[in-house]
């Protein structure tokens, strides 16, 4: 059975890395002390090394541990073997890119729809659905598909960001941005704030965390949903 939060960010503005998740990862990660961490999205640019150090200062605090996927010298067997993984944020395409260059794809959709824990932060979120055709970021290399693991039945947009009426800034929107995409294609895609996250157990899909989504549905206006909203309906 499916276990997996898909959160927006891995830091809100003004706590330390994961500091809004741990008490809720301290007991999704109940079964294991060592997570697998996957550092290949690279925030920054920075090292796999300095990116599983960054991720411990977090996991250290409700005592458990990262280490990083790229120490094992067969990554296959280390997500076959692992109790929890965790995918970082950093840029999406960089992270697919990885992911099918280490022929990962397949292996994580694999245990993660065996039961493993999967948590996933903003890149690591977006490739928990149907594609990464909604993310934020620049495509600086290009992944051999924009396809990924179909986790959830619609699409993610991590850091979602609401229009500020105040701004002089003349680009476009999220929102703007989403209703392109809906020009050429029909899943639905939600809009996370920072600060929540989408816990997916089995076939039930549950926003937590403190703030509303925003909901984008081909050929709808788009909506909000509440805290503790379902989303098992959204296809």
């Amino acid at each position: 059975m499916k276990n997996i939060i898909i959160a927006s960010t891995s830091t809100v503005h003004g706590s330390g890395p994961l500091e809004y998740l741990l008490e809720e990862l301290n007991h999704f990660f109940k079964d294991t002390t060592e997570i697998l961490f996957i550092p290949y999205a690279r925030p920054g640019g920075i090292s796999h090394d300095e990116y599983t150090a960054k991720v411990n200062e977090a996991f250290i605090q409700i005592g458990k541990t990262a280490r990083g996927i790229h120490t094992f010298e067969n990554p296959e067997d280390a997500l076959h073997n692992a109790k929890g993984v965790f995918v970082g944020g950093g840029n999406t395409f960089v992270l697919v890119s990885q992911l099918y260059k280490n022929k990962l794809v397949e292996v994580v959709k694999e245990v993660v729809n065996s039961g493993t824990p999967y948590l996933g932060t903003s890149a690591g979120s977006n490739i928990c659905g149907l594609t990464i055709n909604t993310t934020n970021d620049m495509p600086i290399v290009y992944p051999p598909s924009f396809k990924t693991f179909g986790f959830v039945p619609f699409n993610i947009n991590p850091h979602y960001l609401d229009p500020d009426p105040t701004s002089k800034h003349m680009g476009e929107t999220r929102e703007t941005r989403i209703q392109e995409f809906h020009k050429f294609n029909t899943q639905p895609v939600v809009g996370i704030r920072e600060g929540s996250w989408l816990h997916v157990k089995g076939d039930s899909i549950v926003l937590k965390g403190t703030l509303d989504a925003r909901i984008f549905e081909y050929n709808k206006t788009p909506y909000e949903i509440k805290t503790d909203s379902d989303l098992n309906t959204l296809k």
